[in-house]
């Protein structure tokens, strides 16, 4: 029980195994899961979504938050898809909370020998190109055109906010202006008589120069 509190467990017996292990057997279960997502145009799985899945599949399971451990899973994964001559699947792996890969998607590159990304979204960019190729190469139902590369879900929604944030504000400001431009100035009023002033400003009634 104690080792179930801290460590890594078989389900069926409750017998401990070592992290080593169990990210072998995570391991052997990615690949297939991995390959299930890329069989859905434009699918992609969470990174927490994906640890469960592993852990469900595998039958060994752990306490310890996955963003310990997925990690080593995954770069085990690029190495096999790598040696298989496979796109990388784990293009296909994505935060939750914003839909990118994030900076480990750096090792794809690397193994691929490629020199690493530094601005985020030719990182994104480029893991949306992995992900097509990976659709198309583990059968994905693709449209007649072959498919087009696209950024996962959350990210997408998060771009076109920020383009249309500024068009927005724009459009809020013209608006604004507008209307402010469209309301007429006050009239002049005499202070003694209380009349409407003529563009001259001289009173009609009192015949009192007003100053503006």
């Amino acid at each position: 029980m104690a080792e179930q509190q801290r460590g890594y467990w078989r389900v069926s017996d409750g017998v401990a195994v070592g992290a080593t292990q169990a990210h072998i057997v995570w391991t052997r279960a990615a690949y297939p899961a991995l390959v299930e997502v890329a069989g859905r145009y434009h699918a992609v799985i969470s990174y927490a979504d994906l640890a469960e899945a592993l852990q469900e599949a595998s039958g060994v399971r752990t306490r310890v938050n996955h963003r310990h451990w997925i990690g080593k899973v995954l770069s085990l994964v690029v190495l096999e898809a790598h040696r298989r001559g496979d796109p990388p699947l784990t293009a296909l792996v994505v935060n939750a909370t914003d839909g990118k890969v994030g900076p480990a998607y750096q090792e794809v590159l690397a193994v691929a020998g490629q020199p690493p990304l530094v601005e985020e979204m030719d990182r994104e960019q480029h893991a949306a190109a992995a992900r097509l190729a990976c659709y198309r190469h583990f059968g994905a139902d693709l449209p007649a055109d072959g498919g087009t590369p696209a950024l996962a879900p959350r990210l997408l929604a998060s771009v076109a906010r920020k383009k249309a944030a500024p068009r927005t504000a724009a459009a809020t400001t013209t608006t604004t202006t507008g209307a402010a431009a469209a309301v007429p100035r006050p009239p002049a009023i005499c202070p003694t008589c209380f009349l409407e002033l003529p563009a001259t400003r001289v009173c009609d009634s009192c015949g009192e120069t007003i100053a503006p």
